[in-house]
């Protein structure tokens, strides 16, 4: 098949999804042609010894990835938003080449793609799609987003729910909030999420990686990933602090709430809080065997209860023991799998419960949950279940579109 791919971002950035999934489609013989922006996530700024053009491809066995720029934030509310629709306009404006003939296109659904997604299926007109929901609801943006754009982002996510041919969601709630949004039920199908699993598998960290996770004989919960709108992160602060003496917090990694944070850290006197700036995700496996839990952290929005952060399967897949401060399927999972600790949302109270628990915890039972996580993930979350079952749909939704096109023909 010739299969078209939008994604708003794309390796090097830590898009584990869309990355794997082109990688195996063209492994397993698929002509792939992936349409995204220049690395940014999660700083806003493009990175290190890359340079946005307009003219930027790359090959590889059956795979091409077109990379078309967009402006970086500045550092106010309105930054995403300009980000997220000169991403829209500039995809738009080399897919009717670029993406020409596909038959079919997946689109890897996020929030910060929903313009472009709209744009650049206006551009292709009937083409035969597969829209992957996955990330942050517009609920979790709407703080964030200046006035009006707020519901221009909703009714945009509606519109592209209901005029897709499937629509894929990560869990049975998920499933749920898209068909109350517009999605029709007979064409959603739950895949769970994987991630990397050559870069996110059991590793021994080293000792310089240990020195710089630290703990000094403390219990260290580590978060490691984005700070931004849908973490809410001052909880997991908040309930750090009553613990100075038995925990270490440390959040590693940048995002547009990360200065507030770090602020808020401040005024409640967390000395047992440590920032460290975004790590390479080559060194993310080390990072999680020297800690001894991985906080997985959401806020308390209906809409987030239906997802499972991306930082959730990459923690399995490590064997690493996770502490969860969500709702919905995320807390459902680690607890049917036996997997880590987990509370409600936004509770610091009952944060700080689990992670004292969690330091009493001995060191043998935290490598049993870690190895009864891996095995849940392996179970059902992997690579080669989720790619099988996102494949079956191209192929349904392209030979659907065959043959409407012969019954219109006759």
């Amino acid at each position: 098949m010739r299969i078209g791919m939008l994604s708003y971002h794309f390796p090097p950035e830590p898009a584990f999804l869309a990355g794997s999934l082109a990688e195996e489609l063209a492994a397993r013989g698929h002509q792939v042609r992936v349409l995204t922006g220049f690395p940014d996530y999660p700083g806003g700024h493009v990175y290190p010894g890359w340079r946005q053009r307009w003219h930027h491809e790359t090959h590889s066995q059956g795979l091409t990835v077109r990379r078309v720029p967009r402006l970086t934030g500045d550092g106010t509310t309105r930054g995403p938003l300009v980000s997220h629709l000169s991403f829209a306009a500039s995809a738009a404006g080399v897919a009717r080449r670029f993406l020409r003939g596909v038959d079919a296109l997946y689109v890897c659904q996020h929030p910060a793609g929903v313009f472009a997604t709209a744009a650049v299926r206006r551009v292709l007109g009937a083409v035969p799609t597969v829209l992957h929901v996955q990330g942050l609801w517009p609920g979790a943006w709407a703080a964030d987003t200046p006035g009006r754009w707020a519901d221009r982002l909703a009714t945009a996510t509606r519109g592209a729910y209901r005029s897709a041919d499937r629509v894929v969601v990560g869990t049975s709630a998920m499933r749920d909030l898209v068909v109350a949004d517009g999605a029709r039920e007979d064409r959603v199908r739950v895949v769970l999420s994987w991630t990397d699993e050559r870069l996110f598998r059991p590793v021994s960290a080293s000792p310089e990686v240990r020195r710089l996770v630290g703990g000094d004989g403390r219990c260290v919960v580590l978060h490691a990933g984005t700070i931004g709108a849908g973490q809410r992160l001052e909880t997991a602060i908040r309930a750090a602090v009553p613990l100075e003496r038995t925990m270490e917090l440390v959040l590693v990694g940048s995002g547009e709430r990360e200065q507030r944070v770090r602020e808020f850290a401040a005024e409640v006197g967390a000395r047992n809080v440590r920032f460290v700036p975004r790590r390479p995700a080559l060194e993310m496996p080390e990072w999680y065997a020297a800690a001894d839990y991985q906080l997985v952290a959401t806020r308390d929005l209906p809409e987030l209860s239906g997802t499972v952060p991306t930082k959730l399967p990459a923690a399995l897949a490590c064997a690493a023991p996770v502490v969860v401060s969500a709702g919905g399927d995320t807390a459902e999972f680690v607890e049917s799998a036996r997997a880590g600790l987990s509370c409600p949302p936004e509770d610091w109270a009952a944060l700080a419960d689990r992670f004292w628990l969690a330091a009493a915890i001995p060191a043998s039972a935290r490598l049993e949950m870690g190895r009864r996580g891996r095995d849940a993930y392996l179970r059902q979350m992997s690579l080669r279940a989720g790619v099988d079952r996102v494949e079956r749909l191209l192929h349904e939704v392209a030979t659907e579109s065959m043959e409407k096109s012969s019954q219109l023909q006759h």
